[in-house]
């Protein structure tokens, strides 16, 4: 079960490229993002995201054990399972790309608040850096489909 748990956080083997495995790892969360949008109701598309997030959580947590160090570069379901939090509330399909670009960003710089988290160990701080890098990318989304309409 371990294996499998861990074959999930890499995204399926995406997490192990040799470049880049965050942003190709990010990638595994491009259809949970789409599918997402699919649904009109903006609260179940809350719920949906919070449970995903949630589920990071433990995930990260087996896959982290079970391949050792602090938040090895290859667990990437932090990134893909939080990415569809980026287009909540939004219609338009090029918020997906929009999306992915600035939750990459943000997940990669890490600005205050994302960086002083880094200190937390586990699942949870694997997961609360992806989670907060998205709801700013969330905000920075609505905010360019205003002006885009």
């Amino acid at each position: 079960m371990k294996k499998f748990i861990t074959w999930i956080a890499i995204g399926f083997g995406s997490g192990l490229s040799p470049i880049m495995p965050g942003t190709v790892g990010t990638l595994v969360g491009l259809p949970l993002t789409w599918g997402l949008m699919q649904i009109p109701a903006v609260g179940t598309q809350i719920i949906i995201c919070i449970a995903l997030a949630l589920l990071s959580v433990p995930i990260c947590e087996v896959a982290e054990k079970v391949i050792g160090g602090k938040d090895p570069g290859c667990i990437v379901a932090d990134e893909y399972l939080t990415l569809p939090i980026t287009v909540i509330g939004l219609a338009n399909p090029w918020a997906i790309l929009s999306g992915f670009v600035l939750h990459r960003i943000f997940d990669i710089t890490k600005p205050p608040p994302i960086k002083q988290l880094q200190h937390i160990h586990g699942g949870f701080g694997i997961t609360i850096d992806d989670f907060l890098a998205a709801l700013i990318a969330l905000g920075l989304n609505h905010l360019l489909f205003q002006f885009i309409g």
